[in-house]
C-alpha cells in the first residue's frame, strides 16, 4: 500500500536516484536531454528546500516518488521510473491537492506529455504555453505549458 507523508532527511538519497533518473527522461522527452542538472545541484538553485509542501511517496518502505509545491503552485512531481504508469504520480498529486486545495498552477515542459495528461485528469487546463529560461540551468531555453485549475476560492 502507497504511504504519503511529509519529507524526512532520511528520503534523501532515495529522492536524488529517483529525481535524477525521471528528470533525464523528461527532458528527452522535451528533446533537452543536455540539460541535465543532478538534484544536488538543482535542489539548491531551485530552492527544494523552501517549499511549504515536501511529500514522499513510499510503497513497502522504499520511497518511490516525492512531490513540491506552495499554496498556489505545484511545483515538483518525480516517480521512480520503475513505478512510473502504476498510479503512484496520481496518488500523489491527488495527495498534495487535498493538502493544498487553492493549487491553481503546474507547468510541465512541451514535449512531456505523460505529465500534460495526468495534470489535465486532475483539472489543469492549458492556457498558454511559454518560452523561457530553464530554472536551476538558464542556459536552455525551454518551452512549458503553463496550465491553470480553478478552485474553491
Amino acid at each position: 500500500m502507497l504511504e504519503i507523508r511529509e519529507y524526512r532527511e532520511t528520503d534523501w538519497k532515495s529522492v536524488e536516484e529517483i529525481h535524477d533518473r525521471a528528470r533525464k527522461m523528461e527532458l528527452k522527452l522535451a528533446g533537452l536531454e543536455d540539460a541535465f542538472v543532478p538534484l544536488e545541484t538543482a535542489a539548491k538553485r531551485e530552492g527544494l528546500f523552501d517549499y511549504p509542501g515536501l511529500f514522499a511517496a513510499e510503497l513497502d518502505g522504499k520511497v518511490v516518488g516525492f512531490a513540491a509545491c506552495t499554496e498556489e503552485e505545484f511545483a515538483w512531481l518525480y516517480v521512480s521510473p520503475a513505478h512510473m504508469r502504476k498510479g503512484v504520480g496520481r496518488q500523489l498529486a491527488r495527495y498534495v491537492l487535498r493538502r493544498f486545495p487553492n493549487i491553481r498552477y503546474v507547468e510541465a515542459l512541451k514535449g512531456n506529455e505523460p505529465a500534460r495528461a495526468l495534470y489535465e485528469s486532475l483539472g489543469f487546463r492549458i492556457v498558454k504555453t511559454e518560452k523561457g529560461q530553464m530554472p536551476g540551468n538558464e542556459e536552455y531555453t525551454v518551452e512549458v505549458y503553463l496550465m491553470e485549475r480553478q478552485t474553491g476560492e
